[in-house]
């Protein structure tokens, strides 16, 4: 196995919610990797989130000073303190977080996930590569965004427009499965893993330094789209690309249904044998809902929602809320 069997989590802030701590909790009971690391900026308040991680078989939180390790990372690629400063100047905690975790990989090795992602199978399997990434289907790549074809465009808006319509409709999912061969393939930094001193992390943070001004104030410029570009000018011969159904059984916008009340199917209709994590992008519609979210309301919810059936399905004891 050529990835270090650890799995790495950041966050930048004093509390994590619940749905986050189902994150590091499903990791960690059913990823099969003796090491879960939460990675955090910021001390942690007391809380019954912070005791149900503490409690946990296998978990680590882990203090981390973000200026130090890109500090070291910037001196081991040999562009010297420019990654933290690239960090200091920027306002966003997701951006952060891709400058973080792209350092973590990089580093120490090991497979990331994102907070807003639930583990439903075993990750040893992804160990067995140099590095990885997924991909997913999506309507606007940063390709079309930029182009100027109008080819390109009408394509997009008229997979926009479908999208829209079964993200509305009831089990409109499982309409979208009947087009999603249509949209592009994009990767998402949500899921990845690497080698220590892996080549196109290296690529990939010192990539980040090239990135304009101007572009740091679109959403995903040093996420998703600046990791499609480094891969896309040169792809390592080494590195693995999973398919969607592994870590994005549903893409974005239709990722809604995961929180869809009295959705009819059951997640063995949404899942498949290659899903191993499930990532329900926190930041698309569903943002709102995390504050409601804790092991009270999944329980209430596991026969009406997709979201808390994953929860109640692949965590055997949740925590107490007290």
């Amino acid at each position: 196995m050529s990835i270090p069997a650890r799995v790495h989590f950041c966050w930048i802030g004093p509390r994590l919610p619940w749905a986050y701590v189902f994150a590091v909790l499903s990791a960690a009971e059913r990823g099969g990797l003796s090491d879960v690391i939460l990675h955090h900026t910021d001390t942690l308040e007391d809380c019954a989130e912070l005791r149900a991680l503490t409690g946990a078989a296998g978990v680590t939180l882990h203090p981390i000073d973000p200026i130090a390790r890109l500090t070291e990372a910037g001196d081991a690629l040999g562009v010297g303190g420019r990654l933290a400063t690239l960090y200091g100047g920027i306002a966003s905690p997701v951006m952060r977080t891709d400058i973080l975790r792209a350092a973590i990989l990089f580093g120490q090795g090991g497979i990331y996930l994102d907070l807003d992602t639930v583990t439903v199978a075993s990750l040893v399997p992804l160990l067995d590569a140099a590095q990885f990434v997924g991909c997913e289907y999506i309507v606007w790549p940063h390709l079309v965004r930029k182009s100027r074809s109008p080819l390109r465009w009408a394509r997009s808006l008229a997979l926009d427009l479908l999208r829209k319509a079964m993200r509305r409709r009831t089990d409109g999912w499982r309409a979208f499965r009947r087009v999603e061969r249509f949209c592009y393939r994009g990767l998402n930094n949500a899921v990845m893993g690497a080698e220590p001193g892996s080549p196109l992390f290296a690529r990939y943070l010192r990539a980040m330094l090239t990135v304009t001004p101007e572009r740091l104030l679109e959403p995903y410029a040093l996420g998703p789209d600046l990791l499609q570009d480094v891969v896309g000018d040169d792809r390592p011969d080494d590195l693995v690309v999973h398919d969607p159904r592994v870590f994005y059984p549903l893409p974005p916008e239709i990722s809604e249904h995961w929180f869809r009340a009295g959705d009819s199917a059951g997640l063995d209709a949404v899942l498949s044998a290659e899903t191993r994590v499930v990532h329900w992008y926190a930041s698309i519609r569903s943002k709102a809902r995390v504050a409601l979210i804790d092991p009270a309301y999944v329980k209430a919810h596991r026969d009406s929602q997709l979201y808390s059936a994953l929860v109640c399905s692949y965590i055997s004891d949740l925590p107490q809320t007290l």
